[in-house]
């Protein structure tokens, strides 16, 4: 009996010609995962096709609650803004399974080769020599890399945005959104209350018809070289976005300076693959201290591709109108800062004089 191996399966190029590669080089019964983490492909064209280059059976599941809730929504909490890749995930959650990587492994070495492999075997893809880009797509973004964009000189095509439009598109209005969020996770927008991929769609939508989220990314990879993507992150920017300025209003200073830190590092593991950690969990624990009292609400003004902040609430808002406008009052005395100055810039005037000493 031949042996198993379960392939994530998307259809795409790559996954399309591994089915009867696998088939050909290690005899394996193949089974094709499909998980649906909002790629907006037809599934049920998706399964027939991996059917017909060899699966013996396909597996779909619907990942994109999952998707959101488990791994996207944390990392917006944290503030970790890299793409997400989970290289080495499957070390820490099944260390005994042997993994195969074709792309480590076959003679075929660019999407040209791939392409030729496919047509050899009657494989139908979507990809072209004139449509050569390497795309991926979730709720959550559209990455594009290859082709004209291999060049870091070279602008992306306008056929190569695939879901945002161009700000000369986009309408000659601004569109104002308010998000709702409850310790640091979305939970509406413009007053509707909305599950987590409902909510993720709209504002997809939404970023999208205003020319809001296109990435032009030269990026650092895990073994130092550099590489150029575009993204499409309509709905991600807007929340970014809205989350980092209700944040500005409720987080303390030493803590929200301290957070930036820690959302860059976050944001590393993230990209190198290593989710499944423990310092991934440590960092978690720190970042659910945070959000604790990031409830409230955000409005954004979106106008070709540009968003504004025009108003952000909070019961738990820092801001304090007695002490930060112009007017003097009780609670603070223009004059108590004359002692302050003195002792913040004692350091500054003892080298000074340090100074004049030595030149003298």
């Amino acid at each position: 009996m031949p042996e198993k191996v379960v392939l994530a399966y998307s259809g795409g190029l790559d996954t399309s010609i591994i089915i009867p590669w696998l088939k050909e080089n290690y005899s394996y019964d193949v089974i094709a995962m499909v998980g649906d983490v909002g790629q907006g492909d037809d599934l049920e064209a998706v399964v027939e096709k991996a059917y017909a280059t060899g699966a013996s059976k396909v597996v779909v599941a619907d990942l994109r609650e999952e998707f959101l809730t488990e791994y996207v929504f944390r990392a917006l909490q944290a503030g970790a803004v890299y793409e997400h890749k989970y290289l080495l995930a499957y070390q820490s959650l099944a260390p005994e399974l042997k993994v195969i990587a074709p792309w480590r492994e076959w003679t075929l070495k660019s999407r040209e080769d791939c392409l030729d492999y496919a047509e050899q075997h009657g494989i139908p893809v979507a990809a072209s020599r004139e449509k050569i880009h390497s795309r991926d797509r979730n709720l959550w973004h559209i990455s594009h890399e290859g082709g004209e964009l291999e060049d870091a000189g070279n602008a992306p095509l306008d056929s190569t945005w695939q879901l945002i439009r161009s700000p000369q598109e986009a309408p000659d209005h601004a569109e104002q959104v308010a998000f709702g969020f409850a310790k640091g996770i979305p939970i509406s927008v413009n007053g509707m209350k909305l599950d987590p991929v409902s909510l993720v769609e709209l504002l997809n939508e939404i970023g999208a018809r205003n020319a809001v989220g296109r990435v032009d990314l030269v990026e650092n990879r895990f073994v130092g070289i550099k590489s150029r993507g575009c993204y499409e992150t309509p709905g991600g920017t807007l929340l970014i976005t809205a989350h980092r300025e209700l944040e500005a209003l409720c987080l303390e200073r030493d803590v929200a300076h301290f957070k930036q830190h820690v959302g860059l590092k976050y944001a590393e593991l993230v990209y190198f693959g290593l989710w499944f950690t423990p310092l991934r969990e440590a960092l978690d624990a720190f970042v659910e201290t945070t959000q604790k009292d990031i409830t409230g609400s955000v409005k954004l003004s979106l106008y070709k591709g540009n968003v504004a902040v025009v108003g952000r609430e909070s019961e738990y808002s820092l801001y304090r109108t007695d002490l930060a406008g112009f007017t003097m009052g009780e609670n603070y005395d223009q004059k108590d800062a004359e002692g302050f100055i003195r002792i913040l810039g004692l350091p500054a005037r003892s080298r000074a004089r340090a100074r004049m000493e030595i030149a003298r």
